[in-house]
């Protein structure tokens, strides 16, 4: 079989696409025995999740540490969901990890995404990396991914989405994401105005909380930012090169993230500055070349499609009419 042949399997496993909770995942994880000699870190949240894995990815690239990274879904093709090192993993070595999840799982049932996100996890825990960053999928305390322990984890900013799933509103959703937490580990919330769910459940996990505001801070002017953490600084930061108006939000997580694991994974000055400078990700407001210029963004719920008009907006105003096409679906908007 194939890869092709492994995702048709996988999704004829369970009757159901979407089927929270961990136990079926944990016990499978259990047969396969992963070790993990490197740090992993765990994000979460509603919007902002692969750019705060591309932003750390970068910067860790940059410091010389070889990179697995673990996002979902993909844009055109599967193998995007997994990259070693900066490069989509090849499809073709996938197919040893399929197999090995095929035997764990000895007659139970799994859904297409707790199939795959085992497969590539499996993959990522025998690859001799430096570091591994892992995107939740839906939610966080029921995400397959949180069968790994985590070493440190980043929830990013929080809004209403999957509320089906969730909860109806921030709180729920909030206790929801903040189940990536782990007790004395780090715990780096970039949302400025974060639930008082995720505050309460990191005090009662006894979890190193960084709060954004409190812990860490940024201010952005015209042609630069800067930032403050515990005990580090930047000042005269260029912009990240992923255009938004969250990025910064994203950009100060990821930099309290690099001071709280410090000690296992030392990063430089220079390592942030061109790993913020140079960060690539598909789909976040890019724009593509031609007549009429293409945006592209994945936004897909209020909170994210709210981000866009304000990052759209400005930069529309300067410019010739054109068209932003959402990939969820296709809508055209058309300020000028």
């Amino acid at each position: 079989m194939n890869l092709k042949d492994w995702l048709a399997h996988c999704e004829k496993l369970h009757p159901q696409t979407i089927d929270m909770g961990l136990e079926r995942v944990q016990q499978v994880a259990q047969r396969l025995d992963w070790h993990w000699p490197c740090p992993v870190i765990t994000v979460a949240g509603t919007n902002g999740k692969g750019s705060t894995c591309a932003m750390i990815e970068a910067v860790c690239r940059q410091s010389g540490y070889r990179t697995g990274v673990y996002t979902s879904p993909h844009l055109v093709h599967f193998e995007e969901r997994c990259r070693i090192h900066g490069k989509a993993v090849d499809g073709a070595g996938l197919v040893a990890h399929f197999e090995r999840v095929e035997q764990a799982r000895t007659g139970l049932a799994l859904t297409y995404f707790e199939f795959t996100t085992l497969a590539i996890l499996d993959l990522l825990s025998q690859a001799e990396l430096d570091v591994v960053v892992l995107e939740v999928g839906l939610g966080g305390r029921l995400d397959a991914v949180n069968v790994i322990d985590a070493d440190a984890a980043v929830v990013t900013c929080i809004d209403l989405d999957h509320t089906e799933w969730l909860g109806p509103d921030r709180e729920s959703i909030g206790r929801e994401k903040v189940g990536i937490a782990r007790t004395g580990r780090p715990l780096i919330v970039s949302d400025p105005v974060p639930p008082a769910s995720v505050i309460a459940h990191a005090k009662q996990i006894g979890a190193d909380l960084w709060l954004h505001g409190r812990d860490f801070h940024f201010s952005g002017e015209r042609h630069q930012w800067h930032w403050i953490g515990r005990e580090r600084r930047y000042h005269g930061l260029a912009y990240p090169a992923l255009r938004g108006a969250n990025q910064l939000l994203n950009a100060s997580g990821v930099l309290a993230l690099c001071e709280a694991l410090r000690q296992r994974l030392p990063v430089s000055a220079q390592s942030v500055r061109n790993g913020l400078a140079l960060v690539e990700l598909p789909g976040r407001f890019q724009t593509l070349a031609g007549q009429p210029t293409v945006v592209l963004d994945v936004a897909h719920n209020p909170h994210s499609v709210a981000t866009l008009f304000k990052t759209w907006m400005p930069w529309a105003s300067t410019r010739k009419p054109m068209r932003c096409l959402a990939p969820w679906r296709t809508r055209i908007w058309s300020p000028c």
